[in-house]
């Protein structure tokens, strides 16, 4: 395994707000509690975490009886222990995806490993937790997975679920076709351990959530990962402070977040969750469906009349249905991780670009519900090359890089790279010539009026474009007479940059578990560097 570091800045659709984040922290600092370099703060923030004994307590025996249902390692059940015993928790999560999801859900467990290692390893008792969220409602995010085909093609495999619309996922079960679904993810991946994990786990009746959760169970149960099921209605109960909080200051917690989208945008970044005058942070469940909570701030009552649905709500009764039914009541967004932070003493949340943007957000939050910012930090990210892969990237002299401008424009570049040498060298000479005849000419227009220099470089430009527009040309005439480089440039485009997006958003993590064993995640964990925050680029 060879590690190559690829700078967010050189990758497509990397926002503003993250690239600072990661590159140049002064500019975003007043959006954040800490820089995303934890050896520069790990002992001052360790002090800062408070957390009541009771409540630990409490959660902790939550999670034993959790993680037990899931077959927990004893690893995993030690670090429980440890967590009871004072043990501060490195916090990372993700939506229940099919097969455990994309790519970087594996990411994000391997990158809270290696964080709560390193910082015991100082002396800072930590133990890595994964939070599932199984409250999400929006089961069309979590209900495939894209799985690659011996040809590269990618398989989008859906599998049909049963449960009221916009039901939480952990709410959510398979129908009987996820045996058929199984059986085609199985003749993809081949047999092995990846694949009797996903036949032992994913089964008819079976939710999202537990299917996850014990699937991850299996992958990283050596390691002691901790996972929590944030439905579970204990927890509900144990965050029920905050979800009342969240109601009896919904005006202005809601005015804070205005106030900061406005800072964000005046920056010059952008508000990844657009908040209104009637937001709140709260969701609540009505004949099984997870349905917002609003503020009415011009209501009769002013800003403590709420609305969930077609039901008017005072703020009295809000906060009695809270308190008598804390189980049907979630977070928003904004709020989860705010939630998440007062079950569990978390020294610090790993996230992506997305998370980050959300915490810029939810500071504000933070710092009026809990008295405190946690730290975010960016996960571990990576593409990974596989032997074909890279063969194909030498054949044709592509730096990684150039996967990025798409299937369609790559064909074409392909193609360009294969067509006849005299005619690829005549194009080259052509080029030079221009770039010749030029120069002489922008010389000579120098000594006889300074003024004609630029109208010589502008027509050099245009002569250029033409000859590579006709090079083009050229290239789609190769395509059609040949169709190796097609074939190449889509599997480079799937494999690597599929639907224009990173691998690790796209492609299934159980893939790359299934083709190279469980030793892949070691291998994976050992790349890890807490101290880089480029993406990787990984060739095996």
């Amino acid at each position: 395994m060879k590690a190559q570091c690829l700078p967010f800045s050189q990758i497509p659709h990397t926002t503003q707000l993250f690239s600072d984040f990661l590159y140049d922290f002064p500019k975003v600092q007043q959006f954040y509690s800490r820089a995303p370099h934890i050896q520069e703060w790990l002992k001052d923030e360790t002090a800062a975490v408070r957390y009541d004994p009771g409540r630990r307590a409490r959660v902790s025996a939550i999670l034993e009886r959790q993680n037990k249902s899931w077959s927990a390692s004893p690893k995993t059940i030690e670090n429980i222990a440890r967590l009871r015993a004072g043990a501060a928790a490195l916090v990372t999560g993700q939506q229940v995806g099919l097969f455990g999801g994309p790519l970087f859900s594996i990411f994000k467990a391997l990158s809270a490993i290696k964080v709560a290692v390193e910082a015991t390893a100082v002396g800072v008792e930590c133990v890595p937790v994964f939070w599932l969220a199984t409250e999400d409602h929006d089961l069309d995010e979590v209900n495939h997975a894209s799985i690659p085909a011996a040809d590269g093609s990618l398989v989008k495999l859906i599998a049909p679920a049963q449960g009221p619309s916009d039901a939480p996922v952990s709410t959510v079960s398979f129908a009987p076709e996820i045996e058929s679904i199984v059986k085609t993810a199985s003749e993809l991946l081949g047999d092995g351990g990846a694949t009797n994990f996903l036949r032992e786990t994913y089964r008819t009746g079976e939710t999202m959530g537990r299917a996850f959760a014990r699937l991850f169970t299996r992958l990283f149960g050596d390691w002691g990962v901790i996972l929590l099921d944030a439905s579970d209605e204990e927890l509900h109960a144990v965050a029920e402070p905050i979800f009342r909080a969240a109601g009896e200051r919904a005006a202005e917690l809601d005015d804070a977040l205005l106030e900061r989208g406005k800072a964000l945008e005046a920056a010059g970044y952008h508000q990844q969750v657009k908040v209104t005058p009637s937001s709140t942070l709260l969701f609540t469940l009505r004949h099984g469906s997870r349905v917002p909570v609003h503020r009415r701030p011009n209501g009769g009552s002013g800003s403590n009349e709420f609305v969930v649905g077609d039901e008017k709500l005072s703020q009295a009764e809000l906060l009695q249905h809270i308190a008598g039914s804390p189980e049907e009541f979630s977070p928003n967004v904004l709020l989860r991780p705010v939630v998440q932070d007062y079950l569990l003493p978390t020294l610090a949340y790993i996230g992506g670009a997305a998370e980050v943007a959300y915490f810029a957000q939810a500071a504000v939050v933070y710092q009026a519900l809990l008295g405190r910012i946690t730290p975010i930090l960016p996960r571990f990210s990576a593409t990974i090359v596989e032997s074909k892969a890279q063969r194909l990237l030498e054949r044709y002299h592509l730096a990684f890089p150039e996967v990025f401008i798409g299937p369609d424009r790559l064909r074409e570049n392909l193609a360009a790279r294969i067509l006849p040498d005299e005619l690829q060298a005549a194009f080259d000479s052509a080029n030079s010539s221009v770039e010749k005849s030029i120069k002489t000419v922008r010389e000579s227009l120098a000594r006889l009026d300074q003024s004609l220099v630029e109208a010589a470089e502008n027509a050099g430009s245009k002569m250029q474009y033409q000859l590579q527009q006709l090079r083009a040309r050229a290239a789609r005439a190769e395509l059609r007479r040949s169709e190796t480089a097609g074939r190449h440039a889509e599997f480079l485009s799937n494999m690597l940059y599929p639907q224009e997006a990173l691998q690790e958003r796209e492609i299934a993590g159980i893939y790359f578990v299934a083709r190279y064993g469980t030793e892949l995640l070691q291998n994976l964990y050992e790349t890890v560097h807490t101290s880089c925050h480029d993406h990787q680029i990984i060739t095996l």
